[in-house]
């Protein structure tokens, strides 16, 4: 390795590598054997090409900011920061589209991106990785309005398991040459190849906005106005739903809400009359579902610590509970199922007498939860996993799925055969092997192999 990237880029030092064996998740550390930082795609390819002969394992490192193990290093080998590779490499300002390098970091480069007038709308919250937000389809506060990653990506650079480079789609939305090469990497967890470039669609910041705070008497009517506002053909450009728990941890350090179940909202605009029209159309509906409280055109320093405060609550939530373990929830359903799914899981929370939040992106349908129980209370951990299970299955009998944007990872794993059936995870195995044929890519997650 340190002839490929240089001895002062590559290392094997307890340190290095025990920052390298774990994400945000809760799931255990595993160390690397090394960890390199590679400073271009021919030293990626390189990389790749010595661990495929001699069939060590890669994998991917770019934030460390994943929720379910994605990167964590479980046969582990070979981990490849891509910290150097952190360039934004063409501004197309014309066509809304910016071309980087996988290691740039999302916040970093919106910043940057905003000397043009326009972003990167999928916003995951974390300053997660552009490569790292590929591999994990990464979504956020903004796809209702924006999409996932997936919706805003062009084109790739991949390096396959081979050494060989490749690139997927073109600068054009119009792309129907071939299989989707670009659509079947997305998501993939660094599982098929590994990203090390992006080509972007970018959209203008916009002009106007204005944000909103509704207070309902329970976490369901909370979810039924979620419907009410997505149904009306309002568009949102963030819809968050949050129990009356989250809104009391927001509290903590960031905001002063009333403590009760609440749709935190964001709606962006052209032209000042359509904007406040809008915002009209949403607090009517709010009212008519029973909003006990409705406060809209909130100014820039408030809407700011909103999305702090949102944005924050992980952190706040682990820093109240030290001393324990969690389970993340991540789930997604129709958004005329959200209703349902918020008042199964809802009613779970009592039931099994648990310490935790609901919260999530409920504009397009998505559902989180964090749950705690104490570290040596083997007990309450598999009340996590229960709960963790009958959420999960709810959501796929209701036509959602096991994950909206977290990805499988090493914990959704064993939600995969009832979500997709034996064909399709059979499938996902065939296509692995024929990506990857000596496993070395991230092994262990997604499907076992």
């Amino acid at each position: 390795m340190k002839s490929i990237v240089g001895a002062e880029h590559a290392s094997a030092a307890d340190s290095v590598r025990g920052l390298h064996g774990q994400d945000q998740s809760s799931h255990a550390q595993v160390l690397p054997d090394v960890v390199v930082w590679p400073a271009s795609t021919a030293e990626v390819s390189a990389i790749v090409k010595h661990a495929n002969a001699h069939k060590i394992a890669i994998t991917g490192w770019g934030a460390g900011s994943s929720l379910e193990g994605n990167s964590i290093p479980l046969k582990g080998g070979i981990v490849i920061n891509f910290g150097r590779m952190n360039q934004i490499l063409k501004v197309y300002e014309k066509d809304f589209q910016v071309t980087v390098q996988a290691g740039i970091f999302y916040k970093d480069m919106n910043a940057q991106l905003a000397k043009t007038g326009l972003f990167f709308a999928p916003d995951p919250g974390a300053n997660a990785s552009i490569g790292g937000m590929v591999a994990n389809n990464a979504a956020g506060t903004r796809t209702v309005k924006y999409g996932a990653t997936r919706d805003n990506v062009l084109a790739l650079e991949v390096v396959l398991a081979n050494g060989d480079v490749i690139r997927t789609g073109c600068r054009s939305k119009k792309q129907s040459a071939g299989y989707d090469l670009t659509h079947m990497i997305i998501g993939s967890e660094g599982t098929l190849g590994l990203v090390t470039e992006a080509t972007l669609n970018l959209e203008p910041i916009p002009e106007y906005y204005s944000a909103a705070v509704a207070s309902f008497p329970t976490t369901e009517d909370a979810a039924e106005a979620v419907f009410g506002i997505i149904g009306s053909g309002l568009d949102p450009a963030a819809l968050e739903i949050l129990d009356a728990e989250s809104v009391r941890y927001m509290n903590m350090r960031h905001t002063d809400l009333p403590e009760k179940p609440t749709l935190l909202m964001e709606f962006h605009a052209a032209m000042e009359e359509s904007l406040n029209a809008e915002m009209t159309l949403v607090e009517d509906i709010c009212n008519d579902l029973g909003a006990t409280r409705f406060e809209v055109g909130v100014g820039r320093d408030e809407r700011n610590r909103l999305w702090e405060g949102r944005h924050s609550l992980g952190e706040i939530l682990f820093s109240v509970y030290p001393d324990s373990t969690y389970l993340i929830t991540d789930v997604s359903v129709p958004i005329s199922q959200f209703p349902a799914l918020a008042a199964y899981t809802n009613q779970l929370f009592t039931e099994l007498d648990l310490n935790g939040a609901l919260f999530g992106h409920a504009g397009d349908g998505s559902l989180h939860t964090v749950n705690f129980a104490p570290k040596d209370d083997l007990a309450k951990q598999a009340v996590l996993q229960d709960f963790n299970d009958r959420v999960v299955k709810r959501a796929i009998e209701l036509d959602g799925t096991s994950t909206g944007e977290h990805g499988v990872g090493i914990g959704k794993k064993k939600y995969m055969v009832f979500e997709h059936g034996e064909g399709g995870v059979d499938a996902m195995r065939q296509l692995k092997h024929l990506f990857d044929p000596n496993n070395i890519f991230n092994p262990g997650k997604v499907v076992d192999f």
